[in-house]
């Protein structure tokens, strides 16, 4: 199809705004899926996605839709984005692959804070926006006040803001004509926006399909096989089954297995062309050799000029949590290597490298976004590929200045020096933006400042709401802040951050005991004035989630060779005298004294085995 009738473009939202349902009606609209075959959701085709209720993964697919009162048809590439600030990256990668963006705000509850943060990515990427107020049809809908807040936001007029329901359907046939009307084209020239001030123009009128092969990889999976499927968007030239393929960072050939597009499952196409969003097989069995964010061009493409430049990809993503991976069983440690390669493939944003434990054995140190990245991912590692997982504490990395003048940056409380070999420790600080009712801002304020941040900055939105710039520690905002800000603003609250820099600060190592073996996995770095009442609270959850046993087991918290807080998980108890009548007392106090001895060798000698669920469940302290 002609690059003037194609058009590219995603849906940004912050979580539970309709993104998934108005993609939903536009599938209907355009009749991409049959009305019998349609479900609720039908992008979100991961099954976390649909019992978790958000959008783990992008999801491209494509349409075709031809306006009222015309016979040309249009190709529509859409990809559905996650709204949750752990998947950011999902979205900044959906970002490089379009020419526009629907911005959708929920008309009951104004905009957010990720609303504001995935619109500075889409402007950054010089998108064109379409702003767009979902639920109309809901009673607490205030439309013309979200209208205001959304109409400062941008700068435009409150006429080019749209009005849909995406659950009944209403506006949306005139959203798809506006994203016809609004988002232009892909570029003719071939190349990314970007580029254009480094590349000398060319000659109008130039058929982008001519051109050398340039390609983008957004998004891969791992097929038993095809191996490898790179999703990619064409930017230049024509991606055919058969063609020899060369991938410019890793230097891998390969022959085009397969193309096609997603409708949206992947269907086989003959060749996709300039402007296409499609996928391509590329056989390839070795998932380290196919990264997101390389260029694909024909494997002779090496004098061909300016256009075989590798396109610029993505920032590489940074890691604001880390954990350690250990397979229960050792043997398994192999498979939790390709298990997490093949994660990688979908989830660019997955760090991971060896580690070795004294207590759990090898394993792995991985890289995350957030908490709920985490749980993401071991979620599908215990499905999907059957591991069962011990995990550390979740930590986030630190700079240690050493005595000697070294510099080590950790990302495991195991790993911290000892503490008379220490000069300063750094810890990376956030840049916090949250967008409550003004009414919360005490509350909020208090919160801010109980977890060691501070207010930087308060401006007000339309409808008595305030937009809350704070800066505070990483540490204090991954693990339970969300719940809490939720908590104190009856759900009414937002939150989005981005890393800004590292700051010192008093910390100090707190170590768990559990029947005096100290376990590494819940080892981690706390600040020195909070230590015994993080500790007192780790011990009592632990107390608990820790199954009984037939003899009582110690819970201690340690700091600097100290026991600052203790609890005792009590033995059970079996009744050795319930089958005795009568008789002298004597008798039943031998049994109990033979018991007390049998519980004391116990405890002596046998170990205490943690189940795997209660890391998980410790994630959320």
């Amino acid at each position: 199809m002609e690059t003037n009738h194609i058009r590219n473009f995603c849906i940004l939202a912050h979580i539970d705004h309709g993104k998934s349902t108005l993609a939903d009606r536009f599938l209907e609209l355009t009749g991409t899926i049959e009305k019998r075959k349609m479900r609720a959701q039908v992008l979100d085709m991961h099954p976390l996605e649909r019992e978790k209720g958000i959008t783990i993964k992008m999801q491209p697919v494509r349409m075709r839709y031809t306006p009222g009162g015309r016979t040309d048809a249009y190709e529509l590439n859409l990809i559905d984005t996650p709204g949750h600030a752990d998947f950011s990256y999902e979205v900044s990668r959906a970002l490089a692959a379009v020419e526009g963006a629907i911005l959708l705000v929920d008309a009951t509850q104004g905009v957010q804070a990720q609303t504001i943060a995935n619109l500075r990515m889409a402007m950054a990427e010089e998108l064109v926006i379409i702003p767009v107020l979902n639920k109309i049809d809901l009673p607490a809908a205030d439309v013309e006040r979200t209208a205001e807040e959304l109409g400062e936001l941008l700068d435009v007029p409150r006429q080019s803001i749209l009005s849909v329901s995406a659950k009944e359907g209403t506006g949306v046939r005139d959203l798809l004509n506006a994203v016809i009307a609004r988002i232009p084209p892909p570029r003719a020239d071939g190349l990314q926006k970007r580029e254009s001030a480094l590349v000398p123009a060319r000659v109008s009128g130039v058929n982008p399909d001519a051109l050398p092969l340039r390609a983008l990889i957004i998004d891969s999976k791992y097929d038993a096989y095809q191996g490898v499927i790179a999703h990619v968007r064409v930017f230049g030239g024509v991606l055919k089954k058969g063609t020899r393929i060369r991938c410019m960072a890793t230097e891998q050939v390969f022959e085009a297995l397969e193309v096609g597009v997603f409708i949206p499952e992947r269907s086989v196409e003959p060749s996709l062309g300039a402007g296409a969003i499609g996928y391509v097989a590329t056989g390839v069995k070795d998932p380290q050799r196919i990264r997101v964010g390389d260029t694909l061009v024909t494997a002779n493409a090496a004098h061909e000029g300016d256009y075989v430049v590798p396109l610029s990809g993505y920032r590489q993503p940074e890691p604001m949590v880390f954990a350690s991976l250990f397979p229960e069983n050792q043997d398994d440690f192999e498979s939790l290597r390709a298990a997490l390669e093949k994660l990688k493939l979908e989830d660019a944003a997955l760090i991971f490298e060896p580690e070795e434990s004294a207590a759990l054995g090898r394993g792995f140190r991985a890289g995350f976004l957030g908490i709920l990245h985490v749980e993401i991912i071991m979620e599908r590692l215990r499905r999907e590929y059957a591991m069962v997982l011990v995990l550390s504490n979740p930590s986030v990395a630190f700079r240690i200045l050493t005595k000697n003048g070294a510099v080590r940056t950790i990302s495991s409380a195991v790993k911290m020096p000892p503490l008379q070999e220490v000069a300063s420790i750094e810890e990376p600080w956030v840049r916090a933006e949250i967008i409550a009712p003004a009414r919360m801002f005490g509350a909020i304020t208090h919160l801010i400042n109980e977890r060691g941040g501070s207010v930087t900055e308060v401006a007000t939105l339309a409808g008595e709401r305030l937009q809350i710039c704070a800066l505070a520690p990483l540490r204090e905002i991954i693990v339970d802040f969300y719940d809490t800000l939720k908590g104190i603003s009856q759900g009414l609250a937002s939150l989005s951050y981005v890393l800004c820099d590292y700051r010192p600060g008093d910390l100090v190592r707190l170590d768990i005991r559990v029947a005096g073996e100290q376990v590494a996995s819940f080892a981690e770095i706390v600040p020195r004035e909070r230590a015994v009442y993080i500790g007192r609270s780790r011990v009592e959850k632990l107390k608990d989630l820790i199954p009984r046993a037939l003899f009582s087991i110690a819970l201690q918290a340690e700091n600097d060779g100290r026991i600052i807080a203790r609890e005792t998980i009590p033995a059970m108890r079996k009744d050795v005298t319930g089958y005795l009548y009568g008789g002298d007392r004597t008798r039943k106090m031998k049994l109990w004294k033979k018991q007390q001895r049998g519980k004391k060798r116990m405890k002596e000698t046998a170990t205490v085995s943690i189940p795997p669920e209660v890391f998980l469940k410790m994630l959320r302290k």
